[in-house]
């Protein structure tokens, strides 16, 4: 029997959360490695040296970026459609990886830049929201009626977004954005990808995922 594909993961990484959902609806069976961050074991630094999730081996390469991941399941796979989208799609999930990421995090660990304004940083990031609730518009998500490699690529870190300060979130002008969001966090797509496992540890049984 052909060994299955390691994924090493942490629950709440949006990285990760991104590279689940994706493996999730292409149906590619995957051995699911669960770590923590702050105790991260030998074999997945041996696979990964440079310590981030999520990390693939696929048994004939290492995939280290969630993008790519993404991309490579859905290319086994793709019952959704989600890599049937507009070019403008890859370009914002770029602007949400490059400086919406960045300004994310300038506000959610605002502590660790006193030298930054996160009120500034805070409002880089609004402005990049503001774009995402106008292209939604009435649409139930960015290109029509059903989700899309973007909207899957970007929604984890919306959420991380509005999870630093959920009731101001609320208060602002983008009611198509809240409603997009709040679709994604009641979806069983989410429920899917956020069940809980304990820490790998080498000879344990296989979690198998999805």
């Amino acid at each position: 029997m052909t060994p299955l594909p390691i994924l090493w993961t942490f629950r709440r990484c949006p990285y990760a959360m991104r590279a689940r959902l994706a493996i999730q609806s292409a149906g590619v069976q995957v051995e699911l490695r669960e770590i923590l961050l702050r105790d991260k074991p030998a074999e997945f630094l041996t696979t990964s040296p440079k310590g981030t999730v999520p990390v693939i081996d696929t048994g004939k390469n290492v995939i280290e970026e969630s993008r790519d991941i993404m991309i490579w399941a859905l290319e086994q796979n793709d019952p959704k459609g989600w890599l049937d989208m507009p070019a403008i799609g890859h370009s914002l999930i770029d602007a949400c990886d490059g400086p919406f990421k960045t300004a994310l995090d300038h506000t959610k660990y605002a502590v660790r830049y006193p030298d930054l304004d996160a009120a500034a940083e805070q409002a880089k990031a609004a402005d990049y929201l503001h774009d995402l609730n106008d292209r939604l518009g009435d649409k139930p998500f960015f290109f029509g009626p059903a989700p899309k490699l973007a909207d899957m690529a970007i929604v984890t870190f919306v959420r991380q977004f509005a999870n630093t300060d959920r009731a101001w979130f609320d208060t602002q002008p983008w009611p198509y954005l809240i409603r997009w969001l709040d679709q994604f966090v009641a979806s069983d797509a989410f429920a899917g990808i956020m069940t809980k496992y304990p820490p790998w540890q080498a000879g344990q049984d296989t979690v198998q995922f999805p």
